[in-house]
């Protein structure tokens, strides 16, 4: 299977949220009970940003148009799936993770620790957390993960399946990048001197793949995104804490070993004299304190669980 990609076709779209209301129910995530949630901000974008229940959201600005007047400029918040995607490269855990068969960028919350450093490394803001467990005392990681189940069963993601308008298409990156650059050439010969693709080469290349009317910034996209140096930075340590690592490692090896092949001779103790003799030679050893008769490997197997004398608890 090639890379696949999500394309967005901004002239299309009706802002109808059909695609929010299809994540939501495939993803079982609840939506906000709050009477007129927005209620002093004059917008019809609902909601105002993504959230630990909010994967996509459709974008409203009306300061776009130019010559052409106000118009509206609708956008998509969502996941970008980067090619090099920071995010994956930062988590610890493995819990965000490259799809290889379609390059898009999946989750699996199970393994999430929590540490937030996905959103740090992320050039689009888009990472957000929610509460999980019977009291909410763990917080996961709660993003767009490319609709991967569905895409394995050859279906397309719950959000294009539900775009009447085909704003939204699903296939082959290459493909959805040859259809939005036929689709900017038409927009540019209505008179949209601003229309573009996005994400073709950003971050090395996205799987969402747009059409941006009235340009970059007018659809609440990122000029340039760029990468946090801290993710390279920690591209940068990894092999010098995994060397650190080893060595600690082949040193504990190494003295488990030379304590395995240490003996001591084998010695008495004369508790009248209170001499520890050396029972082959009769040699006093020392004087005082009784000492100790088994070697170092002994006592390392006798400690080990389920061995006679171990600690099994």
């Amino acid at each position: 299977m090639s890379d696949k990609a999500i394309f967005f076709d901004t002239s299309r779209c009706t802002a109808c949220r059909g695609c929010q209301v299809a994540c939501k129910t495939w993803n079982e995530l609840p939506s906000s009970i709050e009477l007129n949630g927005n209620p002093s901000t004059g917008s019809y974008q609902s909601p105002m940003d993504l959230s630990g229940d909010t994967r996509i959201l459709v974008s409203f600005s009306e300061e776009a148009g130019g010559s052409k007047g106000v118009m509206w400029a609708f956008g998509r918040r969502s996941c970008q799936h980067c090619t090099d995607a920071p995010c994956a490269t930062m988590c610890p855990a493995g819990a965000i993770f490259k799809h290889e068969e379609t390059g898009l960028v999946t989750v699996d919350d199970s393994k999430c620790v929590g540490c937030q450093y996905c959103s740090t490394a992320c050039p689009f803001d888009v990472p957000r957390y929610r509460a999980t467990g019977p009291l909410g005392q763990k917080t996961v990681i709660n993003k767009c993960t490319g609709c991967v189940d569905r895409i394995e069963q050859g279906r397309a993601p719950a959000c294009v399946s539900t775009c009447q308008p085909e704003a939204l298409k699903f296939g082959d990156r290459d493909e959805m990048i040859a259809l939005a650059k036929e689709r900017v050439e038409v927009l540019k010969g209505r008179g949209y001197d601003n229309a573009v693709v996005y994400g073709e080469n950003e971050v090395g290349g996205l799987h969402v793949i747009q059409v941006l009317k009235y340009g970059v910034a007018a659809h609440g996209q990122i000029e340039d995104p760029q990468v946090s140096p801290t993710v390279a930075l920690t591209q940068i340590m990894k092999p010098i804490t995994a060397v650190g690592t080893g060595v600690t490692v082949v040193g504990l090896a190494a003295m488990f070993a030379l304590g395995i092949g240490y003996k001591r001779n084998k010695v008495v103790y004369n508790a009248d004299t209170k001499d520890t003799i050396d029972a082959e030679t009769g040699q006093v050893v020392k004087h005082g304190d009784g000492q100790d008769t088994e070697s170092v490997k002994e006592h390392i197997f006798e400690n080990l669980p389920g061995k006679k004398g171990g600690n099994d608890e």
